[in-house]
């Protein structure tokens, strides 16, 4: 039997040669854009959760920790940090004494997420729980305040009174202790939300204008219910001032904006002008980029099942970033041709994008090409797609970066390209950051 043998080739879903990558950039890769169980083009969401599985027993523990909370500080997704810190409680035997409690207390940021993880956790019947994944349950616990624990504690499967008795978190004072109490005899201050009042029959209208004046209307919210407001004749004034307001403290992804826009065409321009606070005072790009937009028809899939909104929204949404912070971005959209698109900036950029060219294939490397020659003079080209490409990728003529906004199993953005997985505002941050002078 011979071992020192090549690697077999491997490939991306349309057959093309694909790069053979270690376990940790494979799981970095799969993580980055991943709405856990929701199927994707290619893949079955639950073909991405086994994949995620298989590859946290070969990564070093650390490796794995570091990629969970990156994913939920930066990326700002969810359950899939949560798989990978319950994958890791399954060996604790590699991992360093307070990795796995540390780990979970950073990536549990809301509240709901403590009976979400107990849920995984038990997904292959009940058990004891670790003695590291209790103290990480009880680290997170003693995070939340009473209207945090009340908007969440729901009459579910797992509800948080039963994570409070299977941790046995300690109160770190009579206040927080008295707090518990009220939350395990089911006497918590029922939460001042939208959802409450609604749900107890009160009017849409002077439900959402109250919340306004009063400040209680979260910032997602505000976005998520720009259809629900309008309809239900809220005084356009209190929603923009709320929208302006809050924007430039928001942590909502550019594509929700881009989500709230399509939900309210009429009021495109102040979303449209709440999104560039939003991602103002990042880092500029100096020189010029060109910005490289896949927009085939594998782009057009759900970010799931629940949404409305595609992996190429995420990608439209991060072209009208950076051509808001370079100081010269041109920008191209590619399937089978490529075309540049006008320069426009905002929501009208993601209109000209997508009407660029036809969706109907995907020819990545043709269209690298066209950009090789269309802008010679070019500091760094940046390309967001799933890398689901029908024909070989070149290297890039400049500085080249390789946005995977998906997640399927193997890429062709690698080797003279920089690689970046994910879809928020931190992969232009990474960039900008990297490029920045040292010293």
């Amino acid at each position: 039997m011979k071992l020192n043998t090549a690697p077999k080739p491997i490939f991306n879903s349309e057959g093309v040669k694909a790069s053979h990558i270690k376990p940790a950039d494979e799981l970095r890769r799969t993580v980055m854009a991943c709405m856990l169980w929701e199927s994707g083009f290619y893949e079955s969401g639950e073909a991405v959760a086994d994949r995620l599985k298989r590859l946290v027993p070969l990564c070093n523990p650390h490796d794995v920790a570091d990629i969970a909370i990156e994913a939920r500080e930066k990326q700002r997704l969810r359950h899939a940090p949560l798989l990978l810190v319950r994958e890791l409680a399954r060996d604790s035997k590699r991992c360093a004494d307070g990795l796995i409690a540390n780990t979970l207390c950073r990536v549990i940021q809301r509240a709901d997420e403590l009976a979400e993880f107990l849920t995984m956790y038990w997904a292959d019947g009940k058990k004891p729980l670790a003695k590291q994944v209790k103290k990480g349950l009880a680290c997170a616990f003693g995070k939340f305040n009473e209207y945090a624990l009340a908007k969440y504690n729901r009459d579910a499967t797992v509800k948080l009174r039963d994570v409070l008795f299977m941790v046995h978190a300690k109160p770190v004072n009579d206040e927080q202790a008295a707090l518990w109490k009220r939350l395990v005899e089911g006497a918590l201050a029922e939460p001042d939300t939208w959802e409450v009042a609604l749900s107890a029959g009160a009017n849409k209208r002077e439900t959402f204008e109250r919340l306004l004046r009063e400040g209680k209307l979260g910032y997602m919210a505000l976005l998520r219910n720009m259809r629900n407001m309008q309809q239900a004749e809220v005084d356009s004034t209190l929603v923009f001032d709320a929208l302006l307001a809050g924007a430039a403290k928001s942590k909502a992804l550019p594509f929700r904006y881009v989500a709230a826009a399509r939900a309210v065409p009429a009021w495109e321009p102040k979303i449209d002008e709440a999104m560039q606070l939003a991602l103002g005072g990042l880092d500029k790009l100096p020189g010029t980029t060109a910005v490289l937009i896949d927009t085939s028809p594998s782009m057009a899939a759900q970010l799931s099942s629940k949404s409305d909104l595609s992996r190429m929204d995420a990608a439209f949404a991060l072209a009208i970033l950076l051509r808001g912070i370079c100081a010269d971005a041109r920008v191209f959209a590619f399937s089978n041709s490529v075309a540049e698109v006008p320069a426009r900036s905002g929501m009208a950029l993601a209109d000209a994008i997508r009407q660029a060219v036809p969706s109907n294939g995907t020819l990545l490397g043709r269209a690298v090409a066209h950009v090789a020659q269309a802008v010679k003079g070019a500091d760094r080209l940046i390309v967001f797609t799933d890398e689901e490409s029908q024909d070989a990728v070149p290297a890039p003529h400049c500085k080249g970066y390789m946005v995977n906004v998906a997640t399927t199993k193997n890429g062709v953005g690698y080797g003279d390209w920089t690689h970046i997985s994910g879809f928020s505002e931190a992969v232009v941050q990474y960039i900008a950051a990297g490029e920045m002078p040292k010293g």
